[in-house]
């Protein structure tokens, strides 16, 4: 059958194809720990009890028509106040798009600024910019990272690079490394695309960029969150921020986003989000917006969130700090943010029991999985093929017991190899 260009060069996410794998030996009886989804339990951790009381009463007031293409104003005040208080920052009306999450967002930017052979840069390891520039018939541009910066790019790395690209995407707090973005590192990057801006002739299409933020209300420890709009302002008519409930709230399921930008870019998102109907639903546009408007409400689920993501994500750092001081080749960086941490188990040309060599990544994942019974996702599938020893994991589906249940099984398959 002929396709579209499109339909025929798209694929399935390698995340949802071993997403499908491990729950198929779930479903046959295995024991399988699955660290890979970035997703909540919602029994673990189910969204804000006053959220689910407020959607509901939404729903038995009949609120269930159209929302409006940019959102219901009472939500779109509430995210308002939420960058006011916590980040110092002031937006109008009109540069706050709400839609079904974040990703429809993600898509109308896209298709507000690039234009087929457009250049898009990003940074690997990171999450779908691969799939959103090939939607696109845009040229990737790629930067390779490392563990020294954090898996992130600087502004040395993204220089050479910037002349006649039309799009950076960055995400901070990032995914899938759960790293976040230094201060200074950060106003670097903007200053960056603010002298570019300047320098480039008015017939020229801006540099813009896009700042995926969904993970900084989840925030640990001595790192912190800086919204680039406060330490640099001057990158505001190039900047949309993408940000929503899926993982502060863990209301992944619940499908409100928001993104907020420069007025006329706005605007474009909108039409492109009213055309495809990807709004989100009002009942919890609603419930999300008094929600944020009850200030203490948001402070004490946050509080309690956060402490138990970090009890869990440190409880995988210090078991692998653990592993390395026995002289097993594994390392992994201190938790930061969002539900991930960044870890290295380096198997690479060990012998299994069997007398298998583990001679690629393919075999070190499958061991992994099949021998250990763990499920995490290599930093190549984010891109990094060079980084191909680090691996994702993902607190999200974690109980406390869960995490010691894991680093023994772990411990047990590292002893089994020569």
């Amino acid at each position: 059958m002929k396709l579209s260009s499109a339909a025929q060069s798209i694929t399935t996410s390698p995340i949802l194809t071993i997403a499908a794998e491990i729950n198929a030996k779930i479903n046959q009886g295995e024991k399988i720990y699955n660290l890979t989804v970035g997703d909540f339990n919602s029994q673990i951790y189910p969204i804000p009890e006053r959220l689910t009381e407020l959607t509901i009463d939404a729903y038995r007031r009949h609120e269930t028509n159209y929302p409006g293409a940019y959102g219901v104003d009472l939500l779109r005040h509430s995210i308002i106040e939420l960058l006011k208080d916590y980040c110092k920052i002031d937006v109008t009306m009109s540069e706050v798009q709400v839609a079904s999450g974040s990703r429809p967002l993600i898509y109308s930017f896209f298709k507000t600024i690039v234009d087929p052979g457009d250049k898009v840069i990003f940074p690997v390891p990171s999450w779908n910019n691969d799939y959103y520039t090939e939607l696109h018939n845009a040229q990737p541009v790629i930067i390779e990272t490392s563990p020294e910066s954090n898996f992130f790019p600087t502004a040395d790395s993204l220089r050479p690079h910037i002349n006649d690209a039309v799009l950076l995407s960055l995400c901070s707090p990032q995914n899938p490394t759960g790293t976040i973005l230094d201060k200074q590192q950060l106003r670097d990057i903007c200053e960056l695309v603010v002298a570019e801006n300047k320098r480039r002739p008015a017939d020229q299409k801006p540099l813009y960029v896009m700042f995926d933020q969904v993970y900084w209300l989840l925030t640990f420890g001595d790192s912190q969150f800086f919204h680039p709009l406060e330490i640099c302002p001057d990158i505001k008519p190039y900047a949309v921020f993408i940000d929503g409930i899926s993982k502060s709230l863990a209301g992944t399921g619940v499908r409100v986003g928001w993104a907020t930008g420069p007025e006329l870019i706005i605007s474009k998102m909108r039409a492109f989000i009213a055309h495809i109907g990807a709004w989100a639903p009002k009942p919890e546009q609603l419930a999300t917006g008094l929600f944020l408007a009850e200030k203490d409400s948001v402070k004490h689920f946050l509080k309690d969130f956060r402490a138990q993501l970090k009890n869990r994500l440190d409880g995988f750092y210090q078991g692998f700090m653990a592993l390395n001081e026995k002289g097993y080749d594994v390392d992994a960086i201190a938790p930061q943010a969002a539900i991930y941490l960044s870890v290295r188990i380096n198997l690479k040309n060990k012998k299994t029991v069997d007398g298998k060599i583990l001679a690629t990544d393919k075999d070190v994942h499958e061991y992994l999985l099949n021998d250990a019974g763990i499920g995490v996702l290599p930093f190549s599938w984010f891109g990094a093929d060079t980084h191909a020893d680090w691996y994702r994991i993902s607190v999200g589906t974690c109980s406390q017991q869960l995490v010691q249940d894991v680093l023994t099984r772990l411990e047990q398959a590292l002893e089994k190899l020569a």
